[in-house]
């Protein structure tokens, strides 16, 4: 502490230079703190004198100047030891630290007026004029306020005049108290990383009224114009009930026109583990993306959920980790976790033991494909409700590799499914994609088979009159950061410096957030009767080129100035556009909006279960065409697309044209 202010000191000297850097010196320890107000104590307590020198009256006696000294200084130091005037950090001084000078000095007063009394009775002196003590109150207290109130103002003066210092002017949008603390927060923060220079809000008010000494101004469609009229370069989000409509409008506004868009969340989530303007960032497509919050039946979930055995099949990989941490919150009796990949099946076990010690569950490394493990485990546990999100998923790799996306889609979905039916477990929930319609690629398509097989085998054991389990199967689109998509991709492309790969310009995507989609999981899964293909709604669908620009703008660059778009073609398999239904099928609506019955032709499970088996035992073989032309049997909608096994739909065609266009 002492070499830090002789080396401002220093420098200042010097000559080597001319602004103090007082921002290096951290605080000043307790004990100084101390020191000067016992110092401003004793300075008070001789104006106190000087100023009654000539006014007090010759009928009394009074203390000797020392005398007075020591016992106001004794009487203050324990009243500032009780109420630790001393603890706080000066240049954060608020209304508490005040109060509790005020409340110190005043406990003086009291307590000095007390001895006052005791002192004349006894010895027939007193200390000072009751109207003295009064003088003494005031003038101790206006100078240990306003020695605190320089320091800060000082602190202040320096760290905004400090050189080099490239602060971003920003507004808050907002004017509630959690805008207010981001905005205090924001100036106080060291070291600082925004100037904030006024409030925008879509309330109605006064022009003139002012928070925190900065305007507040009304703002309407035009926000970019608004923030300019204050010369600010950024807005930040502060406020969380905009409409997904009115938040994206706004971001757009602002992107198109220079303004840099940031995002700060609710105060009471801070924490301390980081600065204050670290935890100000920039906003995340995901936030334009996001849509109004799910209101779901919470009972149906508890009946379902509360007290029984579940099992989450590919719980470690994006969608399966979410389930887990949803259908923990519900207190089953156990939580099986099963993955074949162990390191993020690890990750898992940490995060459930951190957050949920007193749930019950196991983690259990396996291959669907492998039945004779799975059989063991249904041996082992009598399941109740299964929710298989064990899947393949990457369209290309799959094309490369059809062998294994049969291994796990297919054979794992029917080792499962046949064991969920053999040891009688309640509700099997099956989570399908988006690719399954109209499959252009093996992925899409292994995922249809997989769906065909659940479907059918329910209807078949319907067909028998049983109580049977109920195969329940849930088909959306693409997930914002799940593992392997589009988003993390661009980002981790963006913060290298580019280029954004994109396959084609005109590809378009339906996109959800992991939470929402798993809520909707849990959500059909509760509210199904058997044999249906729920689909969700996704929204509006995504240009991935204005996703990448936005992204880009986002991050505050300029797309193909800073960051360079690059056209890298369709990657095999890869459709433009996506569908959650084909031309057969229709919708029908259930309790929840975002939710749609699928009405998919049912197809015959012995037939189905033929093919199938037929399929498996070609990708045992590992030839690729052979295991492919058996799955565009299977699926006669399979249509490959851009892919090296379009030559099989053209031998397909010249055996059979009408099975193409069934």
């Amino acid at each position: 502490m002492r070499n830090q202010v002789q080396k401002a000191l220093k420098n200042i000297l010097s000559g080597q230079d001319n602004s103090l850097n007082i921002r290096n010196i951290k605080y000043l320890p307790r004990w100084a703190i101390f020191l000067i107000d016992i110092v401003l104590v004793a300075v008070s307590t001789t104006f106190t004198a000087v100023i009654l020198f000539n006014l007090t009256s010759s009928s009394y006696i009074f203390l000797d100047m020392i005398e007075k000294a020591t016992l106001i200084l004794a009487i203050n130091i324990s009243y500032f030891y009780i109420f630790k005037t001393y603890a706080g950090i000066i240049r954060y001084s608020s209304n508490i630290d005040a109060l509790k000078l005020l409340l110190a000095t005043i406990s003086s007063f009291f307590t000095l007026l007390i001895i006052n009394y005791i002192t004349f009775f006894i010895v027939g002196r007193k200390i000072f004029l009751v109207g003295g003590l009064i003088i003494n109150l005031w003038i101790s207290f206006s100078l240990l306020f306003l020695f605190r109130l320089a320091v800060k103002q000082v602190y202040e003066y320096f760290k905004t005049i400090q050189k080099n210092e490239d602060l971003i002017r920003a507004v808050i949008l907002g004017a509630d108290e959690n805008a207010i603390s981001i905005a205090g927060a924001l100036d106080i923060e060291h070291p600082r990383r925004f100037k904030i220079v006024g409030f925008l809000t879509k309330e109605d008010h006064n022009k003139n009224i002012r928070l925190l000494d900065k305007p507040v101004i009304r703002h309407k469609k035009k926000v970019y114009k608004e923030v300019k009229s204050v010369n600010a370069d950024a807005v930040i989000f502060s406020e969380s009930n905009f409409s997904a409509e009115e938040k994206y409008r706004i971001v757009e506004n602002c992107l198109e026109n220079g303004v840099s868009v940031y995002n700060a969340p609710i105060v009471s989530t801070w924490g301390v583990d980081k600065p204050i303007a670290q935890k100000v960032k920039s906003l995340q497509i995901e936030d334009l993306l996001d849509r109004e919050p799910i209101k779901l039946d919470v009972q149906n979930k508890i009946d379902q959920l509360t007290g029984k055995t579940i099992l989450v099949t590919g719980g470690a990989g994006s969608i399966g980790r979410e389930i887990v941490r949803q259908v923990a919150e519900y207190n089953p009796k156990k939580l099986i976790i099963l993955d074949q990949a162990e390191t993020p099946l690890h990750n898992v076990q940490l995060e459930i033991e951190a957050k949920f010690p007193d749930l019950a569950y196991k983690c259990i490394i396996c291959d669907v494909g492998n039945n004779r493990r799975l059989d063991l485990m249904f041996q082992n546990n009598k399941i109740d409700v299964i929710y298989h999100a064990a899947a393949y998923k990457h369209v290309p790799l799959m094309e490369e590799n059809p062998h294994e996306a049969i291994f796990v889609n297919i054979r794992g979905t029917k080792n499962l499914a046949d064991l969920a039916l053999k040891y009688g477990a309640g509700h099997f929930v099956m989570i399908s994609t988006d690719k399954a319609v109209n499959p252009s690629n093996v992925m899409g398509a292994s995922k249809r088979a997989a769906e065909m097989y659940v479907q059918s085998l329910y209807h078949s054991q319907k067909m028998k009159g049983v109580e049977t389990t109920k195969f329940i199967t849930t088909r959306f689109g693409n997930v914002l950061g799940s593992n392997g998509s589009v988003v993390p991709l661009f980002k981790k492309q963006i913060e290298k410096g580019g280029p954004v790969t994109i396959t084609h310009p005109g590809i378009i995507r339906y996109f959800m957030t992991i939470p929402e989609a798993c809520q909707l999981v849990l959500e059909a899964g509760a509210m199904g009767k058997g044999g249906e293909i729920f689909v969700f709604d996704m929204g509006e669908p995504v240009k991935i080129m204005d996703l990448a620009i936005k992204m880009i703008k986002l991050a505050g660059y300029e797309p193909n100035k800073h960051i360079k778009i690059k056209i890298t073609g369709l990657r095999p398999g890869e459709k433009l556009y996506e569908e959650l239904l084909n031309d057969e099928c229709k919708t029908l609506p259930t309790h929840h909006k975002k939710i749609m019955i699928g009405q998919d032709v049912v197809r015959d499970y012995e037939a189905i279960n033929e093919k199938i088996n037929k399929v498996i035992k070609s990708a045992n073989k590992l030839k690729s065409d052979k295991v492919v032309a058996k799955l565009k049997d299977l699926i006669p909608e399979f249509i490959s697309n851009n892919s090296s096994f379009q030559k099989l739909d053209k031998v397909l065609e010249n055996k059979n044209p009408e099975n193409l266009h069934q």
